[in-house]
């Protein structure tokens, strides 16, 4: 059995692939996409600023992102949102 040390484990990431966006996270984030703000959303969305900002946080864990454009640039790698 081969040793893995570990530098090596750390210098190989493995990019597990992303668990999959609910349907009230995909509606969101395509309102994120077309520039609404989360007050914006929740308006629109007859839900609070808060429940927003928990939906976005969860998505950025799911996909493994840091900010709202890391986000939205995997979001579109993937395929989970059209560029229309």
């Amino acid at each position: 059995m081969q040793r893995v040390t570990k530098e090596r484990r750390e210098s190989s990431p493995r990019r597990k692939r992303p668990e999959a966006l609910t349907n009230r996270e995909q509606e969101i984030l395509q309102l994120i996409w077309t520039g609404l703000k989360n007050r914006e959303i929740a308006q629109r969305l007859k839900i609070s600023v808060k429940t927003v900002e928990a939906h976005r946080a969860t998505m950025m864990k799911k996909v493994r992102v840091s900010n709202t454009a890391q986000l939205l640039k995997a979001a579109i790698q993937d395929g989970m949102i059209q560029i229309r």
